[in-house]
């Protein structure tokens, strides 16, 4: 029986970070390994390139900050998030500045409970900015509710988005998330540097239908095909239905001996789902097989609850919480055969955008891409920015900002591709 997503010790994400960790920002290359990779040039602004729909955010002396999320065991990362701005700012329940409402489990078929829910924030009157991470569906339709209600000086913004981008951009402030599309070359040339001959795609109908996570899938199947390596995709069961994660956990950990059998431990196993990678982690290290990185890019998700480890005196360090993670996999056989971001992207969007947003509040910072990137930044998301492209028309979508990040290899180093240049052929791939 696999060690259930709860192993993570909840300590440490709760004094993650206490510490400050913004000495590491001014030397990206103390991780373990960090690639010398410069961020790509600053893109135009989103005020140079369009006139704002959404109206000016009055500076004012007292504001409410709403952050929703899903639960633990669904999204650890941006939930430990909301609870570290809770510990910095206070509850609005206690008089303090942070609202966090915690999301549907089962909001695949909760669609009106997570709308309402979300777009309930604009009846405070004080909330003065909103963030959605991640974007489950309904975030767009929540978001337009409340512009509807009036409140054009409330920002909002969501990460990982599962709306069309172009729904969500028209009534969000701004967007992230890490760049899928790159991800969709750049991960199978990775696959294909560490001697990978099968890349096994586990994911469902619910993830399937959203644009981004689709593309990259059809990027990641065209790259396969030009790089020699064997593409396979799985049906496993979405914990967002009534199975729940413990079910689709059992099911996904039951499965994989079968599927390392069949394609061999020279695959790599990738799942698009946050609660899936502690049971994939887990068999790859168990059985003998290659785990890149997450979907959900954060050296937290997943390896603490399947390695089984304790994190607690590593807390606010990232370095040494990559560090020990790597020694762990190291002394289980899964030395250069296992993989993550050196930074967790989900936690810093959830605190690392509400504390923009109060820059933006306070006339300290505008919603740019260029401040993005600083936000991130001062937690250590080191990496390059740039817009996401249109599927149709492949022109920037203004306020969809992309993080692309190098993966850091355990017992190796980081793997260097970004130096490669993408190539032209993939952004016809829809």
């Amino acid at each position: 029986m696999f060690k259930h997503f709860k192993i993570v010790v909840a300590v440490v994400f709760t004094l993650m970070f206490v510490l400050p960790i913004m000495a590491c920002t001014e030397n990206p290359s103390s991780m373990p390994g960090q690639s010398s990779n410069e961020p790509q040039k600053p893109i135009q602004t989103l005020q140079d390139q369009q006139e704002s729909d959404i109206g000016d955010i009055p500076a004012i002396e007292t504001y409410h900050i709403g952050i929703a999320t899903l639960n633990m065991e669904q999204s650890e990362d941006e939930f430990r998030g909301a609870e570290e701005l809770i510990r910095k700012y206070g509850s609005v329940d206690n008089g303090g500045m942070i609202k966090h409402i915690v999301l549907p489990t089962d909001f695949a078929n909760e669609q009106e409970t997570v709308i309402t829910m979300i777009s309930s924030f604009a009846d405070d009157p004080l909330m003065k900015g909103v963030v959605v991470n991640q974007g489950i569906p309904g975030t767009a339709a929540a978001f337009q509710k409340i512009r509807d209600a009036g409140r054009d000086d409330i920002i909002l913004t969501c990460n990982m988005p599962q709306d069309d981008p172009n729904v969500i951009t028209k009534v969000a402030n701004f967007v992230t998330h890490s760049n899928d599309f790159a991800r969709g070359y750049y991960d199978i040339l990775r696959a294909k540097n560490l001697g990978a001959t099968a890349f096994v795609h586990l994911s469902f109908a619910r993830h399937m239908a959203v644009e981004t996570l689709s593309r990259r899938r059809n990027v990641y199947e065209e790259a396969c095909k030009d790089l020699g390596i064997e593409w396979v995709f799985v049906n496993v069961p979405d914990p967002a239905t009534e199975i729940g994660v413990a079910g689709a956990q059992q099911a996904v950990f039951e499965m994989m001996p079968g599927l390392v059998d069949k394609y061999g431990k020279s695959a790599v196993f990738f799942t698009t789902n946050t609660a899936l990678h502690e049971p994939i982690i887990q068999r790859c290290l168990e059985l003998g097989a290659i785990f890149l990185n997450q979907d959900d890019v954060s050296p937290l998700c997943g390896y603490p609850g399947a390695l089984g480890i304790d994190l607690t005196a590593e807390q606010g360090d990232m370095d040494a919480i990559v560090k020990k993670i790597e020694a762990d996999v190291v002394a289980k056989g899964g030395k250069g055969r296992m993989g993550t971001w050196p930074s967790s992207e989900p936690y810093v969007a959830s605190i690392g955008v509400v504390e923009l947003i109060m820059d933006i509040i306070d006339g300290k910072a505008t919603d740019s891409i260029e401040d993005v990137e600083k936000a991130f930044t001062a937690y250590n998301a080191v990496g390059s920015w740039s817009l996401y492209l249109d599927a149709n028309t492949n022109t920037p979508i203004n306020g969809y900002y992309l993080l692309t990040m190098d993966t850091y290899i355990f017992g190796q180093g980081y793997t260097g591709v970004l130096s490669e240049p993408f190539p032209e052929k993939y952004y016809s791939v829809k």
